[in-house]
């Protein structure tokens, strides 16, 4: 069984992926940009890492 995952998109579907693998017990992991900073995806991750500029 996994124990992290990364989630590297955006929109509503990584958003259900990211819910579904915390109900799951699974952490995640998503990674952004100063643009995408604000994105759902971002937000209700166990650990967020920005990348780039």
């Amino acid at each position: 069984m996994f124990t992290k995952i990364l989630v590297a998109n955006l929109g509503e579907i990584a958003c259900r992926i990211i819910k579904m693998a915390q109900k799951m017990g699974i952490k995640t992991v998503a990674v952004y940009s100063d643009a995408d900073k604000d994105e759902c995806h971002a937000l209700p991750v166990d650990e967020a890492v920005q990348f780039g500029i």
